[in-house]
Parts: C-alpha cells; structure tokens; sequence
C-alpha cells in the first residue's frame, strides 16, 4: 500500500531543502473549472465537421499545431498553381480552410475558458495565491513551471487585490515580460531575452494563450494595460497574423522538436533542466498523470541531480488511474544514476486547497 501524505506535510518535509519548485499540469485547471479544463488538447476539442478535409491536413502533416495547418494550407494555396495550372478550385479551397481554420481556433479556445477572470471566485483566486506561495512568496526562491495552456495561473498571480479580512498573500510573479523599448505605451509587454529570463520565476513551459509570436518579438498580452476579453484579444491578434504560443504537438518528441525552434520555450526548458540538476531542491508535481506525451519534461527530473520529488496524487491511491501515476513516478526515479538517488514522496492533492472549497486535481 502506497503511503500518501498531506499537502502540509510534505511541504514541511521540503523545509530540509535550499529551494522548492512547482509543476503543474492540466489538474490544476481542472480542479477550479473541471466542466471546461477537462480536455487533452485544443485540438482534440475542436470541431472539424465542417471542414473534415482540413483535419485531414492535420493528420497528413503529423501534427496538432494549428499554426503548422494554417501555414502549409496559406503556402500550398500560393504554389499549387505551379504544378496545377487549371486547380483554380482546389486553390480557393485552401485558402478558404486556411481561415476557416483560423476561426476554429478563436471558437476552440474561447468554448474552453471562461470569458475573464470575474467567472472565479475571490476565494478561489486567494486560495490558490496561498497555495503558490508556498513557491513563490517574497521569502521564497522557487519557480513555478506549468504545462497549460490557460490563463488560469495567470490570472491568480494578477488578482492581487484581496477583498476579505485576511492578510495580502504576496506573490513574485516575474515571467519575463517587460515593456518594449520602443514602444513602453504598448497594449502589450515582450519576452525581454534569455539575460532578462534568469530573474523569472514563472515559466510557462508549453507557452499559453496569451503570448503571441509576432515574428520580431514574443508579445504577451495582458488584462491590464488591454481591458479586453480574451476573445476578443485572440481574434484581433490572429486577424493580425499573430498565433498564440503553445506546444499542442501530440508526442513527446514533437513536443521537444517545437520547443527546440522557440527562444523563449527552450528558455524555459533550460531553466527546469538547471534546477533539476541542483542537488539541494527539491520539486512538486501537482495535477499531472506523468504521461509518456511529457517525457521531454519527465526524463529531465528523471536524470537530475534533486533529491527528492513530491507527487500529488488524487482521490484514491489504489484507482488504476493512480497505480499508473504511481508506477510513471517511481520509473523517473528508476532513470537515476546510482550516484544521484531520487526519492519519491506521494501527497494527498486535495490536501493543497489548491482553489479553497472546489476539489482540487
């Protein structure tokens, strides 16, 4: 029988450690809004039935990047005409799939989010900012790495303006971003690089849906400066050619090749790979399956150099669900070189609170 321990106590056993980090996957999400976060992949929501060929491209090209689709749809449109003198139709086909695609990506997202952040409670928004700070109080130097794509922890890290009797719960909340030099006033702030990087301690490892590859720059968008909801946020940007910054390739593999070709994602892998490689941290995984899909990510704590890694495991330890969960944590361990012995700790991760009163994945 596998020993599950509390949330408060695993973080009290962590105190023996110079820093501790977080990991989060998509339970997080799940556990504030599980009618909505419940999905694997934006694309495994989407709604092809009107354009079942455009699926198709998908499945050609081996991907689940709608930005990888749109492109070759827009670039085959444009050269077909080459090799087809009389494919006049077929041409205006694709470029017709080509936007119909970017519109089913504006519809995809905003089915699967809540429209701002006045759809969360207060109490739940304060909840969650008591349980990272665990990570990422002022007095603590951990990072908070997360695999999702929403704006959920983003969110929680702005909602710094407590209503209730408690005290504040202070957050460092460095991502990276800071205003462009060249246009401070901007409705958006820029990754400022990998030098500016080393003082982020929030690091959204897939990216997210509020940062935009504008070509020059990585743009993040913000609530602050733009006031808008992010539906509207995403349909201006990707009418502007902009495409929202998240790794929804299927594999690991895929995952890792997509983040290889992106300054700040590799950034951000690097970063985890520096710290799991620091023999005096210590890491925490919340709300994630350690599926083969993340190994990319997995078998980085797995042949690190930490020495200890605290699992959370939802509901009871004795499900399938969770002896799978239990058997991938003790497989990283197994990727250990004998000099550099990982121990897995597993906690119970209701026992985090992590969105107060609403069960927490």
């Amino acid at each position: 029988m596998t020993n599950i321990i509390s949330f408060d106590d695993a973080i009290l056993d962590s105190e023996q450690y110079k820093k501790r980090h977080l990991l989060l996957g998509n339970g997080f999400s799940i556990g504030c809004r599980a009618d909505i976060f419940h999905y694997e992949s934006l694309f495994g929501e989407a709604d092809f039935s009107a354009i079942p060929e455009a699926k198709q491209v998908f499945e050609s090209l081996q991907t689940q990047d709608f930005e990888v689709a749109i492109r070759a749809l827009e670039s085959g449109s444009k050269i077909l005409p080459i090799y087809v003198p009389d494919g006049a139709k077929s041409v205006q086909v694709m470029s017709n799939h080509a936007i119909a695609l970017k519109d089913l990506l504006v519809a995809t997202i905003a089915g699967n989010h809540p429209q701002s952040p006045n759809a969360i409670d207060d109490y739940q928004f304060l909840a969650c900012r008591k349980f990272l700070s665990n990570f990422i109080a002022p007095d603590k130097s951990g990072y908070v790495f997360t695999l999702n794509y929403d704006l959920l922890l983003y969110w929680a890290l702005m909602h710094d303006d407590n209503p209730f009797d408690e005290d504040a719960v202070e957050l460092k909340k460095n991502d990276g971003f800071g205003n462009d030099e060249d246009d401070p006033l901007a409705d958006y702030v820029v990754w400022q690089g990998e030098t500016a990087a080393h003082s982020a301690n929030v690091l959204f490892l897939h990216g997210a849906l509020h940062l935009f590859d504008s070509g020059a720059e990585l743009q993040k968008y913000t609530w602050v400066r733009k006031g808008e909801p992010l539906v509207d946020q995403v349909r201006t940007a990707i009418a502007a050619d902009k495409f929202p910054l998240f790794v929804a390739e299927g594999t690991s593999t895929q995952k890792k090749n997509k983040i290889r070709h992106n300054a700040y994602l590799y950034q951000c892998f690097k970063v985890l790979t520096a710290n799991a490689q620091t023999g005096t941290h210590c890491f925490f995984i919340l709300g994630h399956s350690l599926a083969d899909s993340d190994d990319h990510i997995l078998k980085r704590l797995g042949k690190g150099r930490f020495k200890k890694l605290y699992v959370g495991i939802f509901g009871d330890a004795d499900t399938p669900e969770n002896r799978g969960v239990i058997a991938r944590a003790n497989a990283i361990a197994a990727l250990r070189h004998d000099r550099y012995p990982l121990e897995v700790v597993f906690f119970d991760s209701s026992s985090a609170n992590v969105w107060g009163d609403v069960a927490s994945a």
